[in-house]
């Protein structure tokens, strides 16, 4: 066990040094191009299948399966799945890595996060429906959601949700059709991910959304978390619920941490918010980690040793 834990952070370093020098070689290359930077919350990952008339055609939900081999389904935003799918931006979401941690005789997995998208706007454009659709009996859903859950509710891109975990509503008229549109709060629409899932007698597990490259002052080590907002909504939705919870925001900050900012740096690209390839597998195999830490949860056998 100890030597595989040793070459895995020996390959983690190695792509370190590529992302480094990757990162570098095109620098000089963007300015002389006159690109800017992405700034501002709104702008983040556009290039990563956030935009809605740009969004990537997944695959199918169920597409995996076969008798007798649980799916585990995943739902987020575009730090689960980045754009095609593919790293051809440099950006990948943890959810391409997962099946690496994962027995694939024993289950399947299949990423059908998509970027840009809210608790809200998964559920609002049909995402999550057509997920349901192939939910089965034996089958896990793991679901992240947070990091475009604020913002304007009917302006724009219209993606946020009430703050909290309550039952309160509202209703706007949207910008974009002049239709009215209820808006219920985060945990709501978390806990309806969970409920709609063991209503087809498979597993929800909610898990609170990976750390951004932001610390609590500009030379403080410490990583933001989101423990007193969004994942904290997170943990009290899957606790009404009885789901499953990994607390991956928390889990991921401390291994920063010990990292240092340098070594953190490495984990994203683009901006402070989607992941390198290097920060993508990290943050898989912390899923995978905090899988195996749920008392009574069966995806734990599934695990590789």
């Amino acid at each position: 066990m100890k030597i595989f834990k040793m070459s895995f952070f020996a390959a983690l370093m190695l792509m370190f040094s590529v992302s480094v020098a990757a990162q570098n070689a095109e620098q000089p290359k963007a300015e002389q191009q006159g690109k800017s930077k992405i700034t501002g919350e709104d702008l983040l990952g556009l290039k990563s299948g956030a935009d809605p008339k740009k969004a990537p055609q997944g695959k199918k939900a169920g597409y995996s399966r076969k008798k007798g081999r649980p799916v585990v389904f995943v739902i987020g935003d575009s730090t689960v799945k980045n754009g095609k799918d593919d790293g051809s931006n440099s950006q990948w979401g943890w959810g391409h890595f997962l099946s690496d941690f994962l027995d694939t005789t024993k289950v399947s997995v299949e990423n059908h996060a998509l970027g840009g998208r809210s608790s809200r706007t998964f559920q609002g454009e049909g995402l999550w429906e057509k997920v349901l659709s192939a939910v089965q009996k034996g089958d896990y859903v793991l679901m992240q959601f947070g990091h475009n859950d604020m913002g304007p509710l009917n302006t724009g891109r219209a993606r946020a949700v009430l703050k909290g975990n309550g039952d309160q509503d509202t209703t706007v008229v949207m910008e974009a059709t002049g239709k009215p549109e209820t808006i219920h709060t985060f945990g709501w629409y978390m806990r309806k991910f969970a409920k709609d899932t063991k209503a087809k007698k498979a597993t929800p597990i909610m898990l609170s959304h990976i750390p951004r490259n932001m610390f609590t002052t500009k030379d403080s080590t410490t990583v933001i978390r989101n423990n007193d907002g969004l994942g904290k909504w997170t943990k009290e939705a899957a606790a009404q619920e009885k789901a499953f919870f990994i607390d991956l925001n928390d889990m991921i900050a401390t291994k920063y941490e010990k990292m240092g900012k340098d070594s953190i740096q490495l984990m994203f690209y683009g901006d402070h918010t989607h992941t390198s390839k290097a920060g993508a597998i990290l943050n898989a195999k912390t899923v995978a980690e905090g899988i195996r830490n749920l008392k009574g949860c069966g995806l734990s056998k599934a695990l590789k040793q």
